[in-house]
């Protein structure tokens, strides 16, 4: 077991003294014509690199796997037999250094998963009864702790804003690295860096229950979970490197060749087939993690590219999820004016409509809290009037404006009557009884959502549907708006999913794209569960795919991945059996042999490594995320 250990951990230094063998032995038959030299070096040099190959051959064995090291350890032996010591020390020598090449190029692939887990605190500084601070390991931190954080730290918990303000960095978490604000009463992730400012921060989720633990376990288990390409490669390899050795076998029995057999078995090694699947798996899972995307595993990557239906919830997902005002029509010439009187009436008032005024206001800069409001009074179900530094003013719907006998005009009725039909809830704002203005509050639809979800139609989603819970014209106006072609309102959860359900039985591929807590069972149902949110334990739990950021650029992105990544993937296939095939004709030919054959084996497991590889920058350079001022979206 020790001498095992040992050859597994130097191995690298093992192929570099063979290399060196290697020209030692070379060298000394080209420059002093020492024969006696040249085949000592190449024993030596065989026996050592095939010492851990063989090893490797055992241990497959020994659980009655037949393994690509067993082709090579018997193509040695028979090398040795035949006295082609050339031919076996270079064979071992390029399968070690394919092998270091290979465990290189891999890494690279999982450097997503490395940055991740470096990202990880291990030690908090505990905030005391007595104020001072106590430094401890992160797994001793429990909940309801108080930890603090300095400029520079990385936050250890999950956890609320108790004390302090500052800037975090949720790159970890989110993919996004720009800078967020947290004061009081914010929430903060386990894995952000606090890049300024210092909080106290009461922990609501530790250890292993952190979102961030929760995400690096999500993306390790994915990057071991296999698609069906690997599935069928397994499965082929079972077969296939058996039916080799058969083959070698049939040859010497038919030929009397023994080399030929020998290089058979070299030629035979089904290397760049078997690795060229997980390696684009990781690869693209990877690129991902980078991106804020989690995504199950390598079967979910390629269920994920046959998707042609994508199904949205409408609230939260299409849209912001907070109403905020998105139209606002003057009938005065002061408009300034009416809308500072509307905002202080507003002021006293909590109801979601007035809130999206105030916070209107707060925008625009109105100066709302330096005026005199007196006779205030509240109307439930139709509004607030009171009196604005001397003026009468109504905030409301038309019931309130016809009990202070308050008329619309023919105009102003048909602007009432559209911005009804937009599906947006209507404030009526009068003054001195004359109607001042009319605004429009909704759930705000995302930004520039419309281009996105073209984009990923032009990705190949060939149908977009809406079910939402929101009546029929509200759904209908966003639906006519983002260019969606199927709608479906007043929906409940569970009806929700029958409508995936039948969608499925029609034969299409769907993908229900949520928040993750009242979509789970939508999300469950669909072939493809999306989860638009920070990482909620239902998102996490229920979903295929999440993405951090809750962003549509990310969706299009995933969509646009899986399918390169299942590309990329056959690309590879293609490479392994095409280079299989060209060994074999080129031996036939008798162009190739043991040494040259190997060589170009080793090379093509390269060659489909390196193509994977590019999947991890897939992506980079792709910025197609705009930002529309308010002003803007408000004219629109």
């Amino acid at each position: 077991m020790k001498f095992q250990a040992w050859l597994q951990k130097h191995t690298n230094h093992l192929t570099a003294i063979v290399a060196a063998l290697i020209v030692i032995g070379y060298a000394s038959k080209w420059l002093a014509q020492n024969t006696l030299i040249y085949n000592a070096a190449l024993i030596v040099a065989s026996i050592i690199a095939v010492m851990p190959i063989a090893l490797h051959a055992f241990q497959a064995l020994k659980v009655k796997v037949i393994s690509i090291e067993l082709l090579v350890t018997i193509a040695v032996v028979g090398a040795f037999i035949i006295g082609e010591y050339n031919e076996s020390a270079i064979v071992t020598f390029l399968f070690l250094f394919g092998n270091f090449l290979e465990q290189k190029t891999l890494s690279k692939t999982r450097e997503s998963i490395k940055s991740l887990t470096e990202m990880a605190p291990t030690t908090a500084a505990v905030v005391q009864p007595d104020g001072s601070t106590a430094d401890v390991d992160v797994d001793d931190v429990d909940e309801g702790d108080v930890v603090l954080v300095k400029t520079g730290g990385s936050i250890p918990v999950d956890g609320v804003v108790v004390d302090g303000q500052g800037y975090t960095n949720e790159a970890a978490i989110t993919g996004e690295s720009k800078e967020i604000s947290k004061a009081a009463g914010d929430q903060v992730y386990s894995g952000s860096l606090l890049s300024n400012g210092y909080v106290q921060i009461k922990a609501t989720k530790v250890g292993d229950d952190t979102t961030f633990a929760k995400i690096v376990e999500l993306v390790e288990d994915a990057q071991d979970t296999k698609s069906h390409a690997e599935k069928f490669i397994d499965r082929f390899s079972q077969y296939y490197t058996p039916a080799v050795l058969v083959i070698a076998l049939l040859v010497f029995i038919f030929s009397r060749d023994f080399k030929l057999a020998i290089t058979v078995l070299v030629l035979g090694c089904p290397g760049a087939l078997v690795i060229g699947a997980p390696v684009s798996n990781v690869a693209g899972i990877g690129n991902g993690a980078k991106r804020g995307i989690l995504v199950k595993g390598g079967e979910a990557m390629d269920t994920f590219s046959k998707i042609d239906t994508f199904v949205f919830d409408k609230t939260g997902t299409l849209t912001e999820g907070k109403t905020a005002v998105t139209k606002v029509l003057t009938y005065t010439q002061d408009k300034q004016a009416a809308l500072t009187a509307a905002a202080a009436v507003e002021a006293v008032s909590d109801h979601p409509l007035g809130r999206a005024i105030i916070a209107y206001a707060d925008e625009q800069g109105f100066d709302y809290q330096h005026t005199t409001l007196t006779d205030s009074q509240t109307v439930k179900g139709q509004g607030i009037s009171a009196t604005v530094d001397g003026h009468q003013l109504c905030a409301g719907n038309a019931k309130l404006l016809a009990s202070h006998n308050v008329a619309l005009s023919s105009q102003q009725q048909a602007d009432l009557s559209q911005l009804q039909a937009s599906g947006s809830s209507v404030v009526i704002v009068a003054q001195d009884r004359q109607v001042a203005a009319i605004i429009g509050i909704a759930d705000v639809i995302r930004t520039d959502l419309k281009a996105q979800l073209a984009a990923l139609k032009q990705a190949g989603a060939k149908h977009l549907v809406m079910l939402t819970g929101d009546n029929a014209q509200t759904a209908n106006f966003v639906a006519q708006k983002l260019g969606i072609d199927e709608v479906h309102a007043d929906l409940l959860p569970d009806e929700k999913v029958k409508f995936v359900k039948q969608f499925k039985e029609q034969g299409r591929k769907v993908a229900f794209v949520g928040d993750g807590i009242n979509d789970s069972p939508s999300l469950a149902t669909a072939d493809i569960g999306i989860a638009m949110g920070s990482g909620t334990d239902v998102a996490i739990e229920t979903s295929d795919i999440v993405l951090m950021q809750s962003s549509f650029d990310a969706l299009v992105h995933a969509f646009k991945l899986a399918k390169k990544t299942v590309l990329n993937t056959r690309e590879n296939i293609v490479i392994a059996i095409a280079v299989v095939a060209f060994l074999l004709l080129g031996l036939i030919a008798g162009f190739i042999y043991m040494a040259s054959g190997m060589f170009v084996h080793e090379i093509s497991i390269l060659v489909v490594i390196f193509n994977a590889m590019r999947l991890i920058n897939y992506g980079k350079h792709d910025h197609t995320k705009t930002q529309q001022p308010a002003a803007k979206a408000l004219a629109n």
